[in-house]
């Protein structure tokens, strides 16, 4: 649940056959959706032309082109064309018939055709199996979250995940449905996540793992034959993801440390682990290819993301930003009670400091600020805001210890690192005590909303863009996965543990509230519900505390770029009134440009 993110941040998805036939998403009229692209011919073709966008897309082996067409609620089905396709938002056949719509919980195809899905279904999920484009037929239906992780290549193995520290994390199953294993992910074995099949099709597939032990993770592999092996010479101290060498025989993994990136290769059959060269910054994606190329996604805080290959194969462009992103990037560390909080804070250097302030409070908990491009601080920037984003206890990319630091309990312990740091930048003297602001969104724009009910007078503005407000009404009808976070955060539901879902809820607190405070919502959003919003609303007009509200006509997770720039520019001018009280004229900066040219569209309604 990240902020203002229209782009997947991803690299494009390569053809197993033919590596320059790929298939990407980009801006298309203020949108995102879904194109192909020739790297022989340097071309790219729209695929989708959907109203609220398209974020998901897939090609196959026989050079399918693959999307899911959803709702504003994230409802839909999957769809495919051939990628020569002569149409733009054309039509295109069900991946499976008979499956009825859900929100994606996976997609695999294998070479031969054989199609896996996982489709969540309300409170349960169900996977489907079939031939591109015949009929779905169900090979289990789960309780609860779950998600589709992989089908061996053959076809005769499919992986499925629930939540990494389940019973049964990680359930291998043949295509009638008879489970052949069931791998846990509670003490003592620790958590587990699955990445998928190897790319060998032998007759022994094997599954790849990372597994939580103690502070460190560490990479796993499942075979029927061997079972879960733990290579626990390939450990490393926070998060990663890995992904398979075209040969099978190593894995390339992309580590999160510390709000940057590092790359390795972790050859299996010789046990070496072997860095991979990498600029300094964020790497969003990494992909090993056919002949030895190497795809990458990288950023940093001044440059936007850029895709490269180590062979020169040509790949999409994203496009840049006009001239050079302001602002001067430093690391801060705050102490704490347990371990240094580290703060990312961009400077501007048209003024002298210390500067009005804003903390740009990232969601999750579970994930983290990292040095890459973003637009809204690009945006904070030039309009002559420092900006602080602060990884505080909860984030990943620090270990498990400091993920699972919450001392002061859920949102407090945020809150408690958010304003040491605030502290901390005022004694250096960087920004200024009369002039800081909170802006977050999802689990972020719930911070703002705690941050300003707890501490009035600490903060001088907020924006909550799509925040969870009540706590035990937002998980009443939240997705089944968001209920089964908030129990693990909480330790039960509302009915078990009240006292504590009462404790960390704003609404508790909006009587409190005495700053200024924008908060965004949308009518469709189904991970933090516009009902419980519209009751903290009411709270904050029953107790005369100054706000705003701006409603969307979308989901939580938009794709339509023209909302991003309205809430842009609605907050930015909101914080340069409340913090400097001015008004400023807000330019964003420049989309990123796309095969099929520019545009926008929006649908918001201001209170």
């Amino acid at each position: 649940m990240s902020r203002f993110q229209v782009y997947r941040a991803a690299l494009p998805e390569v053809c197993a056959t033919d590596p320059h036939r790929m298939v990407f998403t980009a801006d298309a009229e203020g949108r995102c959706e879904v194109f192909t692209w020739d790297a022989a011919a340097r071309r790219a073709r729209r695929v989708t032309d959907r109203p609220g966008g398209t974020l998901h897309g897939a090609i196959d082996a026989d050079t399918y082109v693959w999307w899911f067409a959803e709702d504003a609620r994230g409802v839909g089905h999957w769809q495919f064309q051939p990628f020569d396709g002569p149409y733009t938002g054309g039509p295109g056949r069900p991946g499976l018939t008979g499956v009825p719509d859900g929100t994606a919980r996976g997609l695999a195809v294998t070479a031969d055709a054989t199609v896996a899905l996982g489709i969540g279904l309300g409170d349960h999920t169900t996977v489907r199996l079939g031939t591109r484009g015949g009929p779905g037929r169900e090979v289990t239906r789960v309780d609860g979250p779950a998600a589709l992780a992989g089908l061996a290549p053959h076809g005769d193995l499919l992986a499925l995940t629930r939540t990494a520290d389940a019973p049964r994390a990680v359930t291998l199953l043949t295509p009638d449905g008879t489970e052949v294993a069931a791998l846990p992910g509670d003490d003592p074995h620790g958590r587990l996540w699955a990445l998928g099949f190897g790319p060998a099709p032998d007759d022994h597939p094997t599954l790849l793992l990372v597994r939580e032990r103690g502070d460190r993770y560490t990479l796993a592999t499942w075979t029927a034959a061997t079972g879960t092996v733990t290579h626990d010479w390939c450990a490393l101290d926070t998060q990663f993801t890995a992904r398979w060498y075209p040969d099978g025989g190593a894995v390339l993994i992309r580590q999160d440390r510390h709000g940057r990136s590092l790359l390795r290769r972790a050859d299996l059959a010789r046990r070496t682990l072997d860095p991979v060269p990498s600029p300094p910054g964020t790497l969003l994606d990494a992909a090993p290819r056919p002949g030895g190329d190497l795809h990458t996604l990288w950023t940093d805080s001044t440059h936007p993301p850029r895709m490269r290959s180590t062979a020169g194969t040509p790949l999409p462009p994203l496009g840049t930003v006009d001239g050079r992103v302001p602002g001067t990037l430093r690391d801060i560390h705050t102490p704490g009670p347990d371990g240094p909080v580290h703060t990312l804070l961009s400077l501007p250097e048209s003024t002298p400091g210390p500067h009005p302030a804003v903390f740009l409070v990232h969601g999750g908990p579970a994930d983290h600020d990292r040095d890459a491009y973003d637009g809204t601080v690009h945006s904070l920037v030039a309009s002559g805001f420092a900006v602080a984003r602060v990884n505080y206890r909860g984030s990943t990319g620090y270990g498990p210890g400091w993920q699972r630091a919450f001392r002061d309990g859920v949102g407090h312990t945020q809150v408690t690192d958010l304003a040491a740091v605030r502290a901390d930048l005022v004694a250096r003297g960087l920004i200024r005590p009369d002039a800081t602001g909170l802006w977050g969104t999802s689990w972020g724009g719930y911070l703002v909303l705690l941050a300003l009910g707890t501490h009035p007078g600490l903060w001088q503005a907020g924006v909550a863009v799509k925040p969870v407000a009540d706590y035990a009404a937002a998980h009443a009808s939240a997705t089944p996965a968001l209920r089964a976070l908030d129990e693990r955060l909480f330790g039960g539901t509302p009915a078990q543990v009240p006292d504590a879902y009462a404790h960390s809820s704003p609404i508790r607190y909006a009587a409190r509230v005495r700053d200024p405070l924008l908060v965004v919502a949308a009518t469709h959003d189904t991970k933090c519900p516009p009902a419980q919003i519209r009751s903290y609303l009411a709270a904050l007009d029953t107790a005369g505390a100054p706000h705003a509200s701006l409603w969307l006509t979308s989901g939580h997770d938009g794709y339509d770029g023209g909302d991003h720039v309205t809430v842009l520019r609605r907050a930015v001018r909101f914080l340069d009134r409340t913090l400097r009280r001015t008004t400023a004229r807000t330019t964003p900066p420049p989309r990123r440009p796309s095969p099929a040219g520019e545009g926008s569209a929006h649908h918001a309604v201001e209170h």
